[in-house]
């Protein structure tokens, strides 16, 4: 059982094969080298541990854990050492899309807001720009990833199982399988889900949080540790605000009083409305992991060529 957020694991599987056990590098294995509790978005994760004994339960970064027969002190160190582990794997996905120019995204919803057809409104849209390619999530069915490739785009699917949540090492599998082009768009659909993926970082350069029209405006204050996360808001399904009461400014409001400036867009998958805003908001990131590849690029080049001249001149004076 994952003690961050009591799901299960060990049934994972990527495009029908099973998730094969995998050492993480020595440097990250220990729970006494665990990192700090972080959210994404900023801020510090804080862990707190109230008595003891064999039923004691620990705050986490997902609030109260309770493991009957372990211990809080044991609680903590296995959830720092678990979310070590995986920013460890996270850092390396995130070189690997700097080091390729990938803008990649981690959507993020509870289930049925639309973030399948954003998707494949997205792609269909986005041809003729950079290649695209896609990660599904889901605990069952490859539905979704049949789905995106029926587009023409290369998608891999994860089945988490038990599992409520993607995590970096899953998706540095999946993305070996994948092979995204250099240059690419990479968005990554995470399991419907808004509580455990707001902790789990997985190496993408922003989290999208997606909240549909025929959900409560409420939702940012009941799952704020979502929102905090969240670098953009898409409202989806405009085109039903005429038939549901769903006050539109008012779930803005909240989102912005848990992630203050959280920048938000308004659209709609069946109609394309917003999509504009959409598309030009994706064409900004992808510019800027092309201009950041370019810019370490040129920065190495410069450290290879003034490596050379010192060697030059060494090999002068003797």
């Amino acid at each position: 059982m994952c003690t961050t957020c009591g799901c299960s694991e060990g049934d994972t599987r990527i495009d029908g094969a099973a998730l094969a056990p995998h050492e993480h590098p020595a440097d990250h294995g220990s729970a006494g080298s665990a990192t700090q509790w972080r959210r994404h978005g900023g801020g510090a994760w804080h862990s707190h541990v109230h008595g003891g004994g064999s039923d004691a339960h620990a705050h986490g970064p997902l609030g109260a854990v309770h493991a009957p027969g372990v211990g809080a002190e044991r609680i903590v160190r296995i959830e720092q050492d678990l979310l070590a582990r995986n920013d460890a794997y996270a850092a390396e996905n995130r070189r690997h899309f700097a080091d390729h120019g990938i803008f990649a995204l981690n959507l993020v919803s509870s289930p049925g807001s639309g973030k399948t057809s954003l998707l494949v409104r997205t792609i269909s849209a986005w041809q003729g720009r950079t290649p695209v390619a896609v990660i599904e999530g889901d605990q069952q069915t490859s539905l979704d990833a049949d789905r995106i490739r029926a587009t023409g785009a290369n998608a891999v699917q994860i089945n988490t199982g038990k599992g409520c949540h993607l995590d970096a090492q899953m998706v540095g599998r999946a993305i070996t399988s994948l092979a995204p082009d250099d240059d690419s768009l990479l968005m990554i659909e995470n399991v419907g889900n808004l509580v455990c993926p707001a902790a789990f970082d997985l190496g993408e350069a922003h989290k999208v949080v997606i909240l549909s029209v025929t959900e409560g405006e409420d939702k940012p204050l009941k799952y704020p540790d979502m929102f905090h996360a969240a670098d953009l808001l898409v409202v989806n399904k405009v085109d039903l605000l005429p038939y549901v009461t769903f006050d539109v400014d008012r779930a803005i409001a909240y989102a912005r009083r848990v992630r203050p400036g959280l920048e938000v867009l308004r659209v709609s998958a069946t109609t394309g409305e917003g999509f504009a805003e959409w598309l030009a908001w994706l064409e900004r990131g992808s510019m800027r992991a092309r201009e950041r590849r370019d810019a370490n690029l040129a920065a190495l080049r410069r450290r290879v060529a003034l490596l050379e001249a010192k060697l030059a001149a060494a090999g002068e004076r003797a």
